[in-house]
């Protein structure tokens, strides 16, 4: 059985972050030294603070602490306590390159129980693995029976393999540190990463995790980022490129997949018309067939029959969604006044704003789209529960009493004819 090597790390700084910010993510760090070294969660926030974002954080990371270890510490009741946007997820640093064997055994059951509390705990959360590095000269002290692990490159290349599996079978995104440095190792070695353990990260180190993050969760460009962490303006920039250039560039590959709606008519019969959802990456579909009526069914549910009341020209859409991220196809399906379906057309479109305020809320949530039309307003709970479900007139704004609902976040989802737009309201009382 391979050797684990532990290490205790004490937190070195700690920053807090209280200002207002362009966005707010709360975040969940569940890890061991690698997170805790230089306090990569503080300097995400310090990072996001420069850049007008806010990130509140809590962490468990305890030297050498594994995904099994994590599924009976504090960390459940941790993903149990909060109403995070996104749990980040490190393995001990050498357990994911070892053999496929004993990674089968020991790590890919963890990481999916981990998963699967995250999402029961809240739908809406973002489980997010932390991709982490090969050790400056490889694994001596396992290489002799896994020979891959005793260089960089070797050892490098079974954790990027194994965490990129564990986020593709777990339906989470993937934070790419290890390709980060990577590339610093490729283009910039004068900088130093590791500390002198040839393990731990270096402040570099940790500033080339904390930009990745900070991408990860708040989807802005790193090169725009203020903070330096105290580094050389020279070294900073440097690392800031290659967050760009390897997360950046390519954020979508390093995200959960999203859902795609794509809606097809294959049948008509006088005004009854058969509707066939070709979406992916989809658990749950919202039919609206144009004439005020809709229904919702499960994404394996793909075909629906509808017949309209009367002649007359129909937009209709279907909303495919996933874990509180939803996207929209319509057409519009005109019916002649023999019932004859005499045109289908495709209807691509961008969602519509809107202004939710107070946000937080206690007594009564406003929402106001300024602009023309009609359009399917829904709230859902953290749970994934419907609160509240109407049609709405876009010019006129909603008020939605809130006093009686429980402290939390909750999603509050527009469908136009246009698009979808999802966004996060949170009531406190």
């Amino acid at each position: 059985m391979f050797k684990k090597t532990l290490f205790t790390i004490a937190l070195l700084f700690s920053t807090a972050v209280t200002c207002c910010a362009q966005q707010a993510r709360n975040v969940l760090f569940i890890g061991n030294s690698y997170t805790q070294v230089n306090n990569l969660p503080a300097m995400v926030a310090a990072i996001a603070e420069s850049m007008g974002d806010r990130m509140t954080y809590q962490s468990n990371t305890p030297g050498g602490c594994t995904f099994s270890q994590h599924c009976t510490n504090q960390s459940m009741q941790l993903i149990r306590s909060g109403e995070w946007d996104a749990v980040v997820l490190q393995e001990q640093s050498q357990l994911p390159s070892f053999p496929q064997s004993q990674v089968e055994t020991e790590v890919f059951p963890y990481a999916k129980r981990l998963v699967d509390s995250i999402y029961a705990n809240n739908p809406c959360c973002e489980p997010m693995f932390y991709m982490t590095w090969g050790r400056k000269n490889g694994d001596g002290q396992n290489a002799a029976e896994f020979p891959v692990l005793g260089t960089y490159e070797g050892m490098d290349s079974m954790l990027c393999e194994r965490y990129t599996y564990m986020a593709q079978t777990n339906d989470a995104s993937l934070c790419p540190v290890g390709r980060v440095w990577h590339y610093l190792r490729d283009n910039n070695s004068d900088i130093e990463l590791y500390q002198a353990d040839g393990s731990h990260p270096s402040v570099a180190g940790t500033y080339a995790a904390a930009c990745a993050f900070y991408v990860l969760l708040f989807h802005r460009n790193p090169e725009m980022i203020t903070y330096n962490a105290g580094l050389p303006e020279s070294t900073a920039s440097a690392i800031r490129m290659a967050a760009h250039d390897v997360v950046y560039a390519s954020l979508a590959q390093w995200l959960r997949p999203v859902p795609e709606s794509s809606l097809n008519v294959t049948e008509t019969a006088d005004r009854t018309v058969t509707l066939v959802s070709t979406s992916v990456n989809a658990d749950s579909l919202i039919w609206l067939f144009g004439d005020g009526t809709d229904t919702q069914t499960s994404a394996s549910q793909t075909t629906q029959e509808h017949t309209y009341p009367a002649p007359g020209s129909y937009r209709v859409s279907l909303v495919a969604s996933r874990h509180c991220m939803a996207d929209t196809a319509t057409i519009t399906i005109d019916i002649e006044s023999d019932s004859s379906v005499v045109a289908i057309q495709h209807c691509p479109g961008e969602p519509i704003d809107i202004a939710l305020y107070p946000n937080p809320a206690t007594e009564t949530l406003n929402i106001i789209a300024q602009t023309s039309g009609s359009a399917l307003l829904e709230v859902i709970s953290s749970n994934g529960t419907a609160l509240w479900h109407k049609t709405i007139d876009l010019s006129e704004s909603v008020s939605i009493p809130v006093a009686d609902w429980p402290s939390g976040i909750y999603i509050v989802r527009l469908v136009t004819s246009s698009g979808t737009l999802t966004k996060r309201a949170v009531v406190k009382h």
